[in-house]
């Protein structure tokens, strides 16, 4: 099976972006990935401000990357568009980091007036950067994304059924087998 690169572009240490990311990767584990999670937040706030490409973390997330068969980009979006957080990131990443790759875009927000933003701000970097798919996003709003006390999620049932539609068409092009399991009944 694949390996695939999960990046959450959230600045938030209880981004619903990233739970919703990592509620993902559990899914795409079970239909046979080996799925390795990168909060950009985590990498160091010099290096990528700074722009130092040659600072061990960036080293590391450009090499995450170079060795990924797919890539599951998730941000929340700020004014029309992707986090900063995750423009920092990229803009560090070589001109053709996603040469060849399969690309999944996912976006979270507080308001519909932002479900263009994967297709007019996402897709074109993403298509800059040498994607060589990018598969059929979703945005997410963030009331369908419910966190309870005990760090569980829960996804409203019309977000549930389109994000096993986009994940799970993601999954059979990189050569993962359907799940049968409904997102809803998962914990993460």
């Amino acid at each position: 099976m694949a390996t695939i690169l999960s990046v959450s572009g959230s600045p938030s240490a209880t981004s619903r972006t990233a739970r919703l990311l990592r509620h993902l990767d559990a899914r795409l584990t079970a239909q046979g990935h080996e799925v390795i999670p990168l909060d950009v937040r985590t990498l160091p706030a010099e290096a990528l401000l700074g722009a130092d490409f040659k600072h061990p973390a960036i080293v590391e997330a450009t090499n995450l990357f170079a060795q990924a068969d797919g890539v599951v980009v998730g941000t929340p979006v700020y004014k029309a568009a992707y986090s900063g957080l995750l423009k920092s990131l990229l803009d560090l990443l070589p001109q053709y980091a996603l040469e060849g790759k399969t690309v999944l875009p996912l976006a979270t927000g507080g308001t519909t007036a932002h479900v263009l933003a994967i297709d007019y701000a996402l897709r074109p970097v993403l298509n800059s950067m040498g994607a060589g798919h990018i598969v059929q996003g979703w945005f997410t709003l963030d009331k369908d994304i419910t966190v309870g006390d005990d760090g569980s999620l829960a996804i409203a049932p019309g977000s549930a059924d389109a994000l096993e539609q986009v994940v799970d068409r993601f999954s059979v092009v990189l050569g993962g087998r359907p799940s049968r399991t409904p997102l809803l009944a998962a914990a993460g």
